[in-house]
């Protein structure tokens, strides 16, 4: 997600299929049965399409095209009026949300922060974070009404997932594969488990969960931006291998770990538990990287990784934030790797 620091114009990006697949993923996947009970924003354009709108505007006071950032902000300005257009005060606070974050990580285009995607990207939500914060506080209902919202909604996509699998399991075709298959039976109760559970677990990580979302989103436009735009904004986004930032974002880790150990309750674990995701997912993705980089796959294994990772997301995810916990000090890159034969 970060790119190395180049004093001239950044390098270009090469390649369509990586920023694809990610569009792919942040825009289909929260519309599956799996992902859209706990993931705060179900549709995902709201947050993308502001973003390439600031990422086109900053591109062309860089001197890029000035009809791309036309195209761009009225394309926004469209998303977001047909979101909040919607109905309910979920849609509202969806596009209000969305719209702080672009103008935040716009503000981080425009002033000296760093060349590189990252330290922008967790500024501008820092910056969003303490704005929606201080906006909630003012709103009526204030926390309490904004959690309510939250919840009313999450749990209204959870009844339908769950009445859409009911009656997937209440078919007659599923009922001749458990007759055939018990563990058919068992799997079907265990999914049944988790979609119950889906609202609550998302409205307690609503705020990790809401900016991991938001990261992955600022992190597509970045790419999608500089491949349709002249003018560059920064540098190109790393390959995985390559995933590094700054150590000092281990005491995220640190601060949420002392809280959950800790006998707190309230608030202040709810905010603990929220950095251990955050900065766990960012450190699992830094293990991934030196995992890749260490295999060094082929399209044939990286392909191979992906499934097994989704057949085993828990093993692979314990131990890729493993590894990337541990590179924080060992620095597992700057090691020789050995050179397969076929390599050499």
């Amino acid at each position: 997600m970060t790119g190395a620091e180049v004093a001239e114009a950044p390098a270009r990006e090469v390649g369509w299929w990586r920023p694809l697949f990610a569009a792919v993923a942040l825009l289909v996947l929260p519309a599956t049965p799996i992902f859209p009970a706990p993931l705060p924003l179900e549709q995902s354009l709201v947050l993308v399409v502001p973003i390439l709108a600031v990422c086109a505007v900053a591109g062309w006071r860089a001197g890029g095209r000035l009809p791309l950032a036309i195209f761009w902000v009225v394309a926004a300005a469209w998303v977001l009026w047909v979101g909040s257009a919607n109905g309910g005060s979920f849609s509202l606070l969806a596009s209000g949300w969305a719209f702080v974050l672009a103008a935040s990580f716009g503000s981080m285009l425009l002033i000296p922060v760093g060349a590189s995607f990252l330290p922008k990207a967790l500024l501008a939500l820092v910056a969003t974070f303490l704005i929606g914060g201080l906006l909630v506080l003012l709103a009526p209902g204030g926390v309490s009404g904004t959690l309510d919202v939250l919840g009313a909604e999450l749990s209204r996509r959870g009844e339908i997932w769950t009445a859409q699998w009911h009656r997937v399991t209440g078919s007659l075709e599923w009922q001749d594969v458990v007759r055939s298959n018990p563990d058919a039976g068992a799997l079907s109760e265990l999914f049944d488990q988790r979609l119950a559970a889906m609202p609550g677990n998302g409205r307690l990580l609503a705020s990790a969960l809401l900016g991991l979302e938001s990261l992955a989103a600022m992190a597509m436009a970045w790419a999608l931006y500089h491949r349709v735009g002249r003018a560059r904004v920064g540098p190109p986004l790393a390959r995985l291998r390559d995933l590094r930032f700054d150590d000092t974002l281990i005491w995220g880790v640190v601060a949420g770990l002392v809280i959950v150990v800790l006998p707190i309750t309230g608030v202040v674990r709810i905010l603990g538990i929220n950095l251990l995701v955050f900065f766990g997912a960012l450190y699992a993705l830094r293990g991934l990287g030196v995992l890749v980089w260490f295999l060094g796959p082929s399209r044939w294994m990286t392909a191979f990784l992906v499934l097994f990772t989704v057949f085993f997301a828990y093993v692979v995810a314990a131990v890729a934030t493993f590894v990337g916990l541990g590179d924080t000090w060992f620095d597992w890159r700057r090691r020789p790797r050995q050179r397969s034969q076929r390599s050499e």
